[in-house]
């Protein structure tokens, strides 16, 4: 049975109250827990982007869900601090901590001054990310010269065993390119038949481990009041890569979804007041073979949606009556 994690959106809550959320979440019957890591937002109306690693040691300490995050080493992390981050979380928490390693956005990465290189330099700089950090983690000291450059690392504390590295991808081609070294893969909500796509992918080339979903939904018992939601916090992130790549800030990304009409919205975001097609659609998608479904209710109130979905949605879903 897939479990149900709760997302935690820095972009949109302040930590402290996504802290509470993540406490009520977890005494809703949320399974698990994820977090985003971003510098910036998507937009300015979304208005927040705290520390996710702080916050994570926080989380974690405050509840005993497991617990994931997305991160993208190479440019604004360098590789070795993220292994160092990785293996004290792990350390402290055996067994509830994997990290999800993508190839990032400019809007979060250009703050070093750096330029932000084409996505096969950011693929190739992420795959010796990925190298670098594992040999982190075994304990091993790392010495590397490519794309990132690391000299005579070590990373001493370390958890009894490493934790999971996952790969992020959003494309059949880039789920396959991750079964080369990932220990599961994490997807976002698309149409079923791509979802399907992506997972036939990742298992046919050797794709190994648990596969992670994160859903982007909202809810609100007035539909026009769900749709406004999506529409006034998402409509920055409807736009398909390259562009949601390569937009480097929140100011442009406000520009150019200015006329993004609220129908837009219905595909990226799971858009609806009623409960059970929730439940119908979440039912979906475990069907797809994920293993962990985590669900990012677009709106900075998470209250109400915690407490529906744990009394509502989670318990149909459990029950197998979705």
């Amino acid at each position: 049975m897939a479990l149900f994690g709760f997302h935690a959106s820095h972009e949109q809550v302040h930590p402290g109250a996504l802290l509470t959320a993540v406490q009520r979440a977890e005494a809703a019957g949320f399974d698990a827990a994820m977090s985003s890591d971003h510098l910036s937002p998507w937009s300015a109306r979304q208005g927040q982007s705290a520390f996710a690693w702080s916050w994570l040691g926080a989380a974690m300490q405050a509840t005993a869900l497991p617990f994931g995050v997305v991160n993208a080493p190479g440019q604004r992390y360098h590789p070795v601090i993220i292994a160092q981050a990785i293996g004290t979380l792990s350390a402290m928490y055996p067994g509830r901590f994997w990290a999800a390693l993508g190839t990032g956005e400019a809007s979060n990465e250009h703050i070093t001054g750096d330029p932000w290189p084409r996505k096969e330099t950011r693929t190739a700089r992420l795959r010796e990310c990925v190298d670098v950090i594992r040999a982190l983690l075994r304990g091993e000291e790392v010495s590397h010269d490519g794309l990132v450059r690391v000299d005579r690392a070590r990373v001493w504390t370390l958890p009894p065993e490493p934790p999971p590295l996952v790969g992020a991808a959003v494309s059949a081609r880039t789920a396959a390119w991750c079964a080369e070294w990932a220990d599961g893969l994490i997807t976002i909500n698309q149409p079923v038949e791509t979802l399907r796509e992506i997972v036939s992918a990742y298992r046919d080339a050797g794709g190994r481990g648990r596969l992670h979903l994160q859903v982007h939904l909202s809810w609100d018992p007035d539909p026009d009041r769900a749709e406004a939601i999506a529409h006034d916090q998402w409509r920055s992130n409807v736009f398909p890569p390259p562009a949601c790549w390569d937009i480097d800030s929140a100011a442009v990304f406000d520009a150019v979804s200015e006329h993004v009409p609220p129908s837009a919205l219905h595909g990226p975001v799971v858009i609806s007041h009623d409960l059970d097609r929730h439940a119908a659609q979440l039912a979906e998608y475990a069907g797809l073979g994920f293993d962990e479904i985590a669900l990012h209710h677009v709106g900075k109130e998470q209250e109400a949606f915690v407490d529906a979905f744990g009394s509502k949605v989670l318990p149909q879903l459990r029950e197998g009556t979705a």
